[in-house]
């Protein structure tokens, strides 16, 4: 297996000098959209930035992304193929997820668009997804280009039309099987991947917790975790928000004292990025290549947030902890 990620992980430290510097966002936060136009082409993102719109950003973002993270695919063998194919179909999970929730919220379909970041969906299937009217039609455009996902979210769609519980529905069936198949690399890989499904356990008490509970709170946990068990999850979906407390003594302590899900999720993400940047140290292994991709595309998402915030003349704060791990 080392000598499949040798080749890849080369690549991968190669690359890693294009990374944009925290004093990029500093100041991008802070200028008006004509200052963050010149700022972003100046970095690795200039060479595909050819207008002066939001549209015009979102494509330097999926162009570079596609040149300098999803091309990695092609250039793979063996495991380092496979452990590649399952971090971009995190993302494609994450982002379809996201789109569920950005519909069923009412939002505008740039405004989702802005927060979806990687993946190996294309920008004509993300626009279907974004012009489908429910998440069965959603299936529907996943099966045309044969997306693993289309089996899951079918399934999802024909037990339940209610968003929440689609999207629910979906880590359990795809999520699980993710965390399954990550669990043959071991390392920090396997615990990535464990990590997030404990995260997007607490997430979904949450959300329970704030619609009151549900009859049947077992439906909604995906097993496969590590800290977050099925006792927790249940207590906390009822409405015992603190129990989360329980989790001081144990590497998802940064959650201990968490009350509501705004606070959760920022904390997640901020927590997976680090657990990421910790496996850059397995250079034989998927940890370099994880790190690698999960920083690109939280690259990629906060570029898009930025630069809707400069457009509109937003104040820095209006997207500051939504772009900032501190």
């Amino acid at each position: 297996m080392a000598d499949d990620f040798g080749y890849l992980g080369a690549r991968v430290r190669s690359r890693r000098a294009e990374i944009l510097p925290e004093s990029f966002f500093a100041e991008a936060a802070e200028v008006g959209f004509e200052d963050f136009l010149r700022m972003l082409a100046e970095t690795p993102y200039g060479a595909h930035l050819t207008g002066e719109g939001l549209s015009d950003v979102d494509r330097a973002v999926r162009e570079t992304y596609a040149a300098r993270v999803a091309d990695l695919e092609g250039l793979a063998s063996g495991e380092a193929k496979e452990a590649l194919r399952l971090l971009f179909l995190r993302s494609d999970l994450a982002n379809i997820k996201a789109i569920l929730r950005g519909k069923a919220a009412g939002r505008p379909s740039e405004e989702i668009k802005a927060r979806l970041s990687g993946g190996s969906l294309p920008e004509p299937v993300i626009q279907a997804l974004l012009e489908s009217p429910d998440p069965a039609s959603m299936a529907q455009v996943l099966v045309l280009p044969g997306h693993p996902l289309a089996k899951a979210l079918r399934k999802a769609a024909s037990e339940s039309s209610d968003p929440f519980e689609v999207e629910s529905l979906l880590d359990r069936y795809f999520l699980s099987e993710l965390v399954r198949e990550a669990a043959r690399f071991g390392g920090p890989f396997a615990e990535y991947f464990k990590d997030e499904l404990d995260l997007t356990n607490l997430s979904t008490a949450f959300k329970l917790a704030a619609i009151g509970g549900a009859e049947d709170p077992e439906r909604y946990f995906v097993p496969g975790g590590r800290y977050v068990n099925l006792a927790l999850f249940k207590r906390i979906a009822s409405g015992e928000t603190e129990a989360v407390d329980e989790l001081q003594n144990t590497p998802l302590a940064a959650f201990a004292g968490v009350r509501d899900l705004t606070e959760l999720e920022r904390r997640a993400r901020c927590y997976l990025l680090g657990r990421a940047a910790r496996a850059a140290t397995d250079v034989l292994g998927p940890g370099l290549v994880l790190d690698y991709v999960r920083r690109r595309e939280w690259e990629g998402a906060r570029i898009r947030l930025l630069a809707r915030r400069a457009y509109y003349r937003l104040p820095a704060e209006a997207v500051k902890r939504e772009v900032t791990c501190e």
